[in-house]
Parts: C-alpha cells; sequence; structure tokens
C-alpha cells in the first residue's frame, strides 16, 4: 500500500483568463512547494479514470452538461465569476476523473492517503449550473463513484473552504449515504449554508453547517472541530473521508476574512487522520478547492501533507496579527442545539 498519492491535472494551464483570481498558479505553487520539501517525486501520481458524460449526469442533469459542453466550445462565461476556455470541457472531465481515481485508490487500500490537485474546481457546482469558478463537482462525482462502483453505504465529505460548498451541498440534500459537513465564512458569496440547512426527506440530518463570521480563526476551528465536528463522524461512523480542501480559510487570502493560519489547518487534517485510522482503516482523501494568496497555497498545502503523513510542520507564516473575534461562539452553541451534543 501507498503511503500517500497524489493526483495532477495535467493541462490544466489552459483553463486560465488573464487577471483571474483562478489562475494556474495555484496548483504550480503548491507543486513547487512539494518538490522542494521532498513530498512530490517520492509518491506516485494516479492516471484519471476515463469517464463519460452519461456517468458524470448521476451528479449533473445532461442538460446542464450540454451547456457546459457548448459553453466551453465557444469560451462563454458561465457567469460573471466563472470563465471557460475551448479546453476547459476537456479538463473538468478529466479532473472529475482523476477524483474519482484518487477516492478509488483509497477505498482500495492500493493507498492510504489521497491528495487531489483538482483543477477547475467544483464544491459550487450544482446539479443543474456552474457558478463560482467551479464547473463539475469533483469531490461530488468522487463520492458518487464509491457509491455506484463500490456500494459505499456511509461517506463524510467535510468542506474546509472560505465559501459554503453550496454545489456539494445541492448534490446530496435528499440523501442519507453522503453526510456533508461545511465551515465557511458567513455572510458570503454564496448566501448559502445557514446552521438550520440539515437536509431534506432521507437527507434530512445528514447536512451540517457551521456558518462563521468574519475574524473567525484558530480558536473557533480548535473548536468546532473537537466539539463537534468530531462528535459528528463518531455518530454516523463513515466508511471513508473526504475533505474539500480550499486553502482560502488563511488568514491572508484576499476573498475573505477568516483567520485560519496553515499550522491549524494541518492540525484540523491531523484529527480526521488519526479518526480515520481507528474508524475507517486510515481512508481519507483531500480535493483541491478554493485559496487565492500564493504564499498561503504553499504553506497550507505543505501543512496538510504533513498531517496526512503523520510528520511535524513549522508554519512559515504564522497566525493571523489580527486578534480573533469571539461572536462564533454563539454559532457554536447553535450548532450544539440543533444536533443534540
Amino acid at each position: 500500500m501507498e503511503e500517500l498519492i497524489y493526483y495532477y491535472p495535467q493541462g490544466h494551464e489552459r483553463h486560465f483568463q488573464s487577471g483571474h483570481p483562478e489562475r494556474p498558479e495555484r496548483v504550480e505553487t503548491i507543486v513547487k512547494a512539494l518538490q522542494e520539501n521532498d513530498l512530490w517525486e517520492c509518491y506516485p501520481k494516479v492516471a484519471p479514470k476515463d469517464i463519460s458524460t452519461e456517468e458524470i449526469s448521476a451528479i449533473h442533469s445532461i442538460n446542464y452538461l450540454k451547456e457546459l459542453e457548448t459553453a466551453c466550445r465557444y469560451a462563454d462565461s458561465l457567469d460573471m465569476d466563472t470563465y471557460t476556455t475551448p479546453f476547459s470541457w476537456e479538463l473538468a472531465i478529466r479532473t472529475a476523473g482523476g477524483a474519482a481515481a484518487i477516492a478509488e485508490a483509497v477505498w482500495m487500500r492500493q493507498a492510504k492517503r489521497g491528495f487531489a490537485l483538482t483543477r477547475p474546481p467544483g464544491h459550487h457546482a450544482t446539479s443543474r449550473r456552474g457558478m463560482g469558478f467551479c464547473l463539475v463537482n469533483n469531490i461530488a462525482f468522487a463520492a458518487q463513484w464509491l457509491v455506484q462502483n463500490f456500494s459505499v453505504q456511509r461517506i463524510a465529505i467535510l468542506d474546509f473552504d472560505l465559501h459554503h460548498g453550496n454545489g456539494t451541498q445541492e448534490i446530496f440534500w435528499e440523501r442519507s449515504d453522503v453526510f456533508f459537513m461545511s465551515t465557511h465564512q458567513s455572510p458570503l458569496y454564496p448566501g448559502s449554508g445557514y446552521l438550520d440547512e440539515i437536509g431534506r426527506g432521507d437527507g434530512r440530518g445528514f447536512t451540517a453547517n457551521f456558518p462563521l463570521p468574519p475574524g473567525s480563526g484558530d480558536q473557533a476551528f480548535s473548536t468546532l472541530v473537537h466539539e463537534v465536528i468530531l462528535p459528528l463522524l463518531d455518530r454516523y461512523q463513515p466508511q471513508i473521508l473526504l475533505i474539500s480542501y480550499g486553502f482560502d480559510a488563511h488568514w491572508r487570502d484576499p476573498l475573505g476574512h477568516l483567520q485560519l493560519s496553515a499550522k491549524q489547518y494541518g492540525e484540523i487534517i491531523r484529527l480526521l487522520t488519526e479518526w480515520s485510522d481507528a474508524h475507517c482503516e486510515g481512508g481519507i482523501a483531500l480535493f483541491l478547492e478554493g485559496g487565492y494568496d500564493l504564499d498561503s497555497a504553499q504553506a497550507c498545502s505543505l501543512a496538510v501533507v504533513h498531517a496526512l503523513l503523520g510528520k511535524p510542520f513549522d508554519d512559515p507564516l504564522g497566525s493571523s496579527p489580527r486578534e480573533e473575534g469571539r461572536s462564533w461562539m454563539k454559532v457554536l452553541e447553535q450548532a450544539k442545539q440543533i444536533w443534540q451534543i
């Protein structure tokens, strides 16, 4: 069994719009940091699964996929934030296949941990539209791949991006085989992810949102993970953990006002890795989402890879220079009431 595997999105630099924050450097700076710290060449890179439009239609409507393919052909934007190029369709499908390959390898115990540098990102893509820089929902497809091909019955998706993973939530809103949890800044784009959004029908009680006010930082995240997220995992007992990894919750990120440090991000992944070792044979995989400061990209990515490998990490950027707010404590207490913890 490999200790760690990566997915690298070959050709992703062709998905590019001048001046846009979702740019190829986001991935390349992570790779550079991993290379410089001897954490890249020594671990295998998986090839993407060869997937069809029909397979992707398990999470995205056929009409949307047709619209996306057409938009890419003409390099049309899906909305004011979400661009495409003539290469974006092929890259988006291939990246979803890469996400599936990582999830499958971890599930089949070919690798203990996985890290997919999924680009274009995906967690804002709903079943019927792309938005928020996202075209195809990579982590949702990875989960669906495990359900359809390996009859996995309980998957936890934990989203630690600055922004709420509205697309992933919507896709699994009425399902109990995927427990979706999200920490995110609120209020902020896309304007969803409130505490009372807990799923519907068969999925009621299988969505948990933790909307954190601006200024929330290391103490907020640490407390939330220890006092709510880990107890919910204990209750649900997922068979594998899939993590939407956005480094834009870092205090340096230009699009948000959370104050998470790289060190604390690594601590979160360390705790989840230890939980996976104790409860699901170590099955944990990360999938890249947002994050737009390149120094944060390097520090946070080194932190989470060190955590996956059980290695110590020295944070080069340190803690936020701004004092952490305390209003997150109200969110914590409300979450405990909702989930009876």
